[in-house]
């Protein structure tokens, strides 16, 4: 999740006065962090040719387009990731950012096309291995990683940097791809993400850096969740030209029904990313299933009046918890609030549909990062998923950051998976 959520149970004016704070905290931080990381100017922002034969393709994953996005020296990398509190012990390299056009589908199964981000470390081996680094929740097309600036960076430039090519996808309806987002819908974020994989093989091999097939899965928040159903994918054979090494999520809502929906009811969740939360899924859930007929079924006024204009992928997250309210029990109505406890209809099978990712048996190994003082995907969700590992005979070590928040789980997480990543490369 990229927006610094407070913990605060005091009166809503005064929670949202405190998210506004710790957001613009944030930004500046990011500014100055972005200071010693320059991008490419406007000038030298030339599409890639792309070789004649895939122009012809049109199936999944085909490139549509390569545009240069970022151009970073080692002490570059060094000085953003610092800025952001994230060890830079593993930077090794400089990188360059691509972003790529490529084709894949909606949920209902239609043509479309989505973007993500392709980062290439200058330098090291000329094939490389590849990275598959899905990020959290994300609501303003912008905070995408192939269009972002701060928070989806950090994990792409972290890997590069360390010697590997990685593939972000920004998702459907994020970045540059058209449409609304359908926030977490698993089946259509690893839909695209594989689909990005097939995009940054052709890219990286046209880039003179060819990928080795060789694929190490690793995601913040939701993307912790897609990155354990993009390795079950891979691991079904789903690309014969990717190879499953190993998984590292961080801080996934593995279990909607069973942890995380539990977590936000009895307060384990903190109230403004839980109201977020909420309405985010409720309100793109419903697009998907038949989870209310009207939104004043679910939302209190006034908030049933606009809360879907809020998810248009052009509002900020700071915009948007400034027009929700406290808590999830003011935000819906006393019906549907009851309802989240014993889920039914179109709310059940929205829910049904987003678990089950880590209910396999993974041949490669699987560590699960969380922390007990996260306060936006609460610890019980990897314990969830290390349960439903080790009855398909998977031992995943579940690895504790302790009283670090949702971002700081990340933070400590990652450069830990990259060491993780290299040992498991190098012997």
């Amino acid at each position: 999740m990229p927006h610094a959520a407070t913990r605060t149970r005091a009166g809503g004016s005064v929670r949202r006065r405190r998210a506004r704070q710790s957001l613009a905290a944030a930004t500046a931080a990011v500014v100055t962090a972005l200071a010693a990381a320059p991008a490419f100017a406007a000038s030298e922002l030339r599409p890639v040719p792309i070789p004649a034969p895939v122009q012809q393709t049109t199936g999944r994953g085909t490139l549509i387009g390569v545009t240069p996005v970022g151009d970073l020296s080692r002490a570059d990398v060094a000085a953003f990731l610092k800025g952001a509190g994230i060890d830079t012990s593993t930077v090794r390299h400089g990188v360059r950012g691509y972003r790529l056009t490529y084709r894949t589908l909606t949920p209902q199964g239609a043509p479309t096309t989505a973007t993500g981000l392709l980062v290439l470390p200058k330098g090291g081996e000329r094939r490389l291995d590849l990275v598959a680094d899905t990020h959290g929740t994300m609501v303003h097309r912008d905070y995408a990683p192939s269009v972002a600036e701060d928070f989806g960076l950090y994990a792409p430039y972290l890997h590069a940097a360390a010697g590997r090519a990685v593939a972000a996808p920004d998702y459907l309806g994020l970045g540059k791809g058209p449409g609304l987002h359908p926030y977490m819908d698993t089946a259509s974020s690893v839909s695209a993400s594989l689909d990005m994989l097939r995009a940054s093989r052709t890219a990286a091999a046209a880039l003179g850096r060819p990928l080795t097939g060789d694929v190490y899965g690793t995601g913040f928040s939701q993307g912790g969740q897609v990155a354990m159903g993009l390795g079950r994918e891979l691991a079904r054979g789903a690309d014969r030209h990717f190879r499953l090494r190993a998984l590292a999520p961080v801080a996934g809502p593995y279990d909607l029904r069973g942890a995380e929906v539990p977590a936000l009811l009895d307060g384990r969740v903190n109230d403004i990313s839980g109201v977020f939360y909420m309405a985010y899924f409720l309100t793109a859930q419903n697009r998907l299933h038949p989870v209310y007929a009207d939104p004043a079924e679910a939302f209190r006024q006034p908030y049933a009046g606009y809360v879907e204009q809020l998810f248009d992928t052009r509002h900020s997250e700071e915009d948007i918890v400034t027009k929700l309210p406290g808590s999830v029990k003011e935000l819906l109505t006393d019906d549907f609030y009851e309802r989240l406890g014993h889920p039914t209809g179109g709310l059940l099978t929205a829910l049904k549909a987003q678990d089950g990712t880590c209910d396999w048996k993974p041949d490669v190994p699987v560590r699960l990062h969380t922390a007990a003082g996260d306060t936006d995907v609460a610890i019980a969700n990897s314990v969830s998923c290390a349960a439903d590992l080790a009855r398909n005979g998977v031992r995943a070590p579940v690895i504790d950051h302790g009283k670090a928040d949702h971002n700081g789980s990340f933070k400590l997480a990652g450069p830990q998976i990259v060491r993780w990543f290299d040992r498991l490369t190098h012997g």
